[in-house]
């Protein structure tokens, strides 16, 4: 059975005594720090694929390539072994993220995240140190470990340990962090460029600081009580959800987070309930919206920054810089979110998000059609153009599709299927991230400028769908989405056609005994 999100919310809109403490901001921040692995990843690898020494030794066929005059500019890059050194991660963070399902059932949100660090430090060991691709592969498995550890287990062990009211915003720290760690990837490539024969090395060895700050801090921050509960330590639990809520007065919250993991623990097959049709409209939101989060491009720009920017005839240096700059904005616009999504809602901000995604990405593949073609190069101007449209593009995804893809998704489950669903939508992101990695520099190579028009078509499809299907969460229990969201909705509402909830028959029987109790 999956791990998942056991829900402080009850059902009877009833508000727990809490205060946003000093430990809950502690313990988030630390764990954020799977968040700063994984965005160390995504921004280190486009780096040092643009980096010649790398090249030579790795993929002396594009290193040609690159260097070749008349070379196809969209093809500088295309390689498979290449892409492979970037798409291994994530083929090894689905099964990862599977594994860690377990282990957060069993063993606890910490282990799991300590187990996240340890792998990573391993797989920053054995890149640092490669001398062939087959040890650069393996290193980037054992990070791909990491990050399906760290994925699973972070957001959550925040949205566990968050008190209702600031759920929404203390979650998107989770993205905060993958953003600061992009950025930072892309100083430490635009520094070590130009460091000869080893530069590459300081680059992908540097995720290990992450990886340590993560095993240091996770020795120091307490496990969520519903972690605790739902394994049978009660007394542990409840001192620990007296010192994250900064009150003595929390039975009434340790009382439904009791009665939440009783019925949890009831579900033997919770991956069949998802197959019923009241799960439908639930499986559907919150997988697609990971599919939808891939498919905005936003990978492509991150993983790919140095490597578009010299594809458009940018020196290294220059690409690299250009680099930063989108770094920069994407962790300050993530703000955006943080601040204003337990405020806005997730559906505006997702269909204005998406809205200047679509401009973005329409202006820079009109551009490149018309200003680079195989063999020139593009304008000054133009190119400087372009840096700023590729900002703008991530300013809008970096308040929307980036964080609340994650958020929704640990939102939109009832109980009895929200561990199961939660790891459905961690194994679609990875899934969805491996295929854009895998493939996007041949997609660029076949596709050349209209590759920006093909991710533009996804965001016109994302746009419609949130606006017609994607029910609005803001606000809601989490335990009362069914009544209040999917049974209310114009289209999903036709899965609820029975008075009653086809809900397994150990939920059932818990209420019953629990109001012959009373």
């Amino acid at each position: 059975m999956a791990g998942g999100v056991i829900a402080t919310d009850s059902g009877t809109n009833q508000d727990f005594p809490a205060k946003l403490t000093g430990q809950v901001l502690i313990c988030t921040a630390i764990a954020a720090f799977g968040g700063l692995m994984f965005g160390y990843d995504i921004g280190i690898s486009g780096g040092v694929t643009g980096m010649d020494e790398f090249l030579m030794k790795f993929f002396p066929n594009v290193y040609i390539k690159k260097h070749h005059a008349h070379e196809n500019n969209y093809c500088k890059f295309a390689d498979e072994y290449l892409q492979l050194f970037t798409s291994s991660l994530y083929l090894a963070a689905i099964v990862a993220s599977c594994a860690a399902s377990f282990m957060c059932k069993k063993f606890g949100r910490k282990p799991t995240m300590q187990a996240a660090s340890v792998f990573f430090f391993i797989g920053a060991i054995l890149n640092v140190t490669a001398s062939k691709l087959s040890m650069l592969i393996l290193g980037r498995i054992f990070l791909g470990a990491g990050v399906g550890c760290g994925n699973q287990a972070v957001p959550l062990f925040i949205t566990e340990i968050a008190p209702p009211k600031y759920r929404g915003g203390l979650n998107v720290c989770f993205q905060l962090l993958i953003t600061v760690g992009i950025l930072i990837a892309n100083l430490v490539n635009y520094f070590t460029s130009n460091i000869k024969h080893y530069g590459w090395r300081i680059s992908l060895g540097g995720a290990a600081v992450p990886a340590i700050i993560l095993l240091v801090g996770s020795l120091i921050i307490v496990e969520t009580p519903a972690s605790l509960i739902e394994r049978g330590k009660k007394e542990r639990g409840l001192k620990t959800l007296k010192r994250i809520r900064g009150v003595d007065d929390v039975e009434k919250e340790f009382e439904e987070i009791v009665r939440a993991t009783e019925i949890s623990n009831q579900i033997k097959h919770p991956f069949r309930e998802l197959m019923k049709r009241p799960s439908i409209p639930p499986v559907i939101c919150g997988t697609i919206i990971h599919v939808f989060q891939q498919f905005t491009g936003i990978n492509v720009v991150m993983f790919y920054a140095p490597v578009l920017f010299q594809t458009m005839g940018f020196g290294s240096n220059a690409s690299l810089l250009s680099a930063v700059i989108t770094g920069t904005v994407n962790s300050l616009s993530t703000l955006i979110a943080v601040f204003g999504v337990d405020r806005a809602g997730r559906k505006k901000l997702l269909i204005f998000g998406a809205l200047i995604c679509l401009v973005a990405q329409c202006a820079i593949g009109g551009l490149l059609k018309t200003y680079l073609t195989e063999t020139s190069k593009v304008p000054n101007g133009t190119a400087k153009l372009v840096v700023g449209l590729i900002c703008l593009y991530v300013n809008g995804f970096a308040w929307s599709w980036g964080p609340l893809g994650w958020l929704i998704s640990s939102e939109v489950y009832p109980l009895e299927t929200r561990s199961a669903g939660f790891f459905l939508a961690v194994g679609t992101n990875m899934f969805c991230t491996f295929l854009i990695a895998q493939s996007f520099l041949s997609m660029l190579c076949t596709m050349q400028a209209y590759i920006y028009f093909f991710f533009a078509a996804w965001l016109v499809t994302m746009i419609v769908f949130v606006a017609a299907m994607l029910p609005e969460t803001k606000g809601i229990p989490i335990d009362e989405m069914v009544e209040r969201v999917w049974k209310k909705h114009w289209f999903w509402k036709r899965f609820y056609k029975s008075s009653d909830i086809e809900r397994p028959k150990a939920s059932i029987q818990l209420e019953q005994q629990d109001k012959s109790n009373h």
